[in-house]
């Protein structure tokens, strides 16, 4: 553990987040869900998606951007297709209700969609399409954000790195769940290198100019590349409209910055799609065949050097087991947090 980092035990770390969200209005369940989709990102080590979130969430909190009171509405039922607006709640709530309205309607017509609007950042994806695949279901978590990558050759932002996650239930262990977004690296990333005083590698982001930058500082001014050069671009497009146009919701531009203006509501889109995976195979499902494939690829031969062979998710369900539920996180996000509970009048030590 470096000197700028502390070793958090992921108990003291959720009740400390579930309480910020309470004493900030949250009724106790919220916050519980809350705390665990950002503390379980941080034990498996997507830590742009843990608890460094906690500050940008309250400060929208408390700007009025976010509610914590609201609860999502359905707007458009087609049975199997369904629109809802998450009015502005935190994306952790409205998420589950869509996962879990996607997976009852996937249940009656076999495959559902359920695209929301009027949305708010809900953490990692993969928490999601988990939540789908412990349900027997094939999952799909998509977002969009606000335009963070250049089209190629381009030096203007016109879309963004709109991660998108699939789950596949399994027969043994745990769901193989592939979890990804579109720019070669996410802007929390980013973001850690820069409180962390570090560089950024090459092909991650230009600077506001276009010209390609190591520095974080510059990248978070500029733009974020695409993974996979014009693949990655397109992708993203697609996912932007599966998400936005889809929900009737913000497309592109339409989408506002996560930080900078806090009273401004983020006004994302997302979509969740279920595929009822039991019913297939004569009632048998996919999970013994994804278990099959997930084993090829781990016993699959190895490069020179190379002693451990990851499917889709292992490594990040290693990191969980190896870190023996603590959560390593900055020394500054450590103390943001107990600045937040102690402005709350609430005990923390963390």
């Amino acid at each position: 553990m470096s000197d700028n980092q502390v070793s958090v035990p992921a108990s003291e770390l959720m009740k400390t987040v579930e309480q910020i969200f309470v004493a900030n209005g949250a009724a106790q369940s919220v916050a519980a869900g809350i705390a665990d989709s950002l503390v379980s990102a941080d034990l498996e080590g997507v830590s742009s998606h843990g608890v460094m979130l906690v500050p940008m969430y309250v400060e929208r909190v408390r700007a009025g951007s976010v509610s914590l009171s609201a609860e999502p509405i359905v707007v458009e039922d087609y049975g199997g297709l369904v629109v809802m607006s998450a009015e502005h709640t935190l994306g952790q709530v409205s998420a589950r209700v869509a996962v879990e309205l996607a997976s009852t309607r996937a249940r009656e017509h076999g495959v559902a969609v359920v695209a929301v609007r009027h949305a708010f950042h809900f953490g990692a994806a993969a928490y999601w399409v988990r939540k789908f695949a412990e349900a027997g279901m094939v999952g799909f978590a998509l977002s969009n954000t606000r335009p963070l990558m250049p089209a190629p050759g381009g030096a203007e932002r016109v879309v963004g790195n709109n991660p998108m996650a699939i789950g596949f239930p399994s027969r043994v262990g745990e769901p193989l769940v592939v979890d990804m977004a579109m720019s070669a690296t996410a802007m929390g990333k980013i973001r850690l290198a820069e409180a962390k005083g570090d560089s950024i590698p090459t092909g991650w982001a230009t600077n506001a100019e276009g010209a390609p930058t190591t520095s974080a500082t510059d990248a978070i001014a500029g733009m974020l590349l695409p993974a996979a050069g014009p693949k990655g671009f397109g992708l993203a497009v697609a996912v932007d409209l599966l998400c936005g146009a889809l929900s009737g919701g913000s497309v592109g531009a339409e989408v506002q910055p996560l930080y900078g203006r806090p009273e401004v509501p983020y006004d994302c889109a997302h979509a969740f799609i279920a595929i009822d995976a039991c019913r297939v195979g004569a009632g048998t499902g996919i999970a013994t065949t994804v278990s099959a494939f997930a084993d090829a690829i781990r016993d699959s031969r190895k490069a020179p050097g190379i002693n451990v062979i990851y499917a889709p998710g292992d490594l990040e369900r290693a990191r969980r087991t190896q870190g023996q539920a603590h959560c390593s996180l900055p020394t500054s996000l450590a103390d943001e947090l107990q600045a937040l509970a102690r402005h709350a009048a609430l005990p923390s030590d963390l």
